[in-house]
């Protein structure tokens, strides 16, 4: 990324909540020279610079403006101080004149609102907490809500579910921009998992624990991770589990909040971003090399999940090392489901 393009600005407002702010100022703000990519320059912008109220008592004093965020190339709106308000004309005013200037405008949790009552997001899927995504879809009928996904990548403007979904989503614009070897060392310093697919439930009614059947799902998904290169089926993987195949389907849908062939092809495809990254190879090796029958099911899946295609995601890439060209996509765009008859060894 160029310097210009390094700013990071986020909304700072009066009784917000410390935590998604820290979010953005845990992945963007921390200096990381290590990583020997040029790093984001983050900005923490109020209504009127001054002192901002957070809940608990405590505050921050920002000397930044609405007018430093509309300039910013990266805009993020943390969440809102009422679901049920309205944002401000001088705070609509700067979300327009960001994205005009070809800002990406990001939500999270509650922030969708924000970018909502801007009319950002009429006409495109978007997603909120799932606790506000009825009264979100109510409030913005041109908006079509999806309250089912961790976050929905639309190009230049990106909402994510609540709280840590937002962890997900900062993770994945930094993939967007540096490429997956960064993103993931971003992730490691963070404790976090290198990647988790936008298309991942929001709300799992029972989420892996430490129970017996959990351990060998667990097992069962790192196992695979490391055989992603060979004919992988749900029989297959229950047998690692010690499982039968129906027993297995319903503990992983439990566990994950996914189905098995969704998370192989996601595996697979994210898989073979660092080999398009890092190497010449071509792309019908890298497709068998995680585990794609041909190359042409590779680009299928590839086309759906990064909204372009192999060879162009690489010549992105590799653009002065720069991946901004590249959008990652977030779900129902019909990758729920791969080609007719197609299973989890595609």
């Amino acid at each position: 990324m160029a310097p210009a393009d390094r700013t990071v600005a986020v909304l700072a407002y009066p009784g917000m909540s410390v935590f998604e702010t820290g979010i953005v100022t845990e992945v963007f703000g921390l200096p990381r020279p290590e990583l020997g990519v040029p790093w984001y320059t983050l900005r923490l912008c109020a209504e009127r610079p001054g002192p901002v109220p957070l809940i608990g008592g405590a505050g921050l004093h920002s000397p930044y403006s609405l007018g430093d965020l509309a300039a910013a190339k990266t805009v993020i709106v943390p969440g809102v101080p009422d679901v049920h308000g309205t944002p401000s004309p001088a705070l609509v005013a700067a979300l327009r004149r960001a994205h005009r200037a070809g800002a990406r405008v990001v939500s999270l949790c509650s922030g969708a609102f924000a970018l909502a009552g801007a009319g950002l997001l009429d006409g495109r899927r978007a997603t909120t907490h799932w606790r506000y995504a009825d009264l979100l879809a109510r409030r913005y009928p041109q908006v079509t809500v999806d309250p089912d996904v961790l976050y929905l990548d639309d190009g230049d403007v990106l909402t994510s579910a609540g709280s840590a979904a937002g962890l997900d989503l900062c993770v994945h614009l930094v993939r967007l921009d540096h490429g997956v070897a960064v993103a993931n060392a971003v992730a490691r310093r963070l404790v976090i998992p290198p990647h988790r697919d936008g298309g991942q439930a929001q709300f799992i009614e029972a989420p892996v624990t430490t129970g017996p059947d959990d351990d060998r799902i667990a097992g069962s998904l790192a196992w695979a991770s490391a055989h992603l290169s060979e004919p992988l089926t749900v029989a297959r993987l229950a047998r690692q589990a010690h499982m039968s195949p129906r027993t297995y389907l319903r503990h992983f849908a439990r566990a994950t909040g996914t189905s098995p062939i969704r998370w192989l092809i996601d595996q697979r495809i994210r898989s073979s971003l660092a080999l398009l990254e890092t190497s010449d190879a071509p792309v019908t090796e890298i497709a068998a090399a995680v585990g794609f029958d041909t190359p042409v099911t590779y680009r299928h899946h590839f086309a759906r999940t990064m909204r372009t295609s192999p060879s162009a995601y690489r010549r992105a890439f590799r653009a002065d090392g720069d991946a901004t060209t590249t959008r990652a996509t977030g779900p129902g765009d019909g990758r729920r489901n791969g080609p007719p008859g197609q299973g989890p060894g595609t």
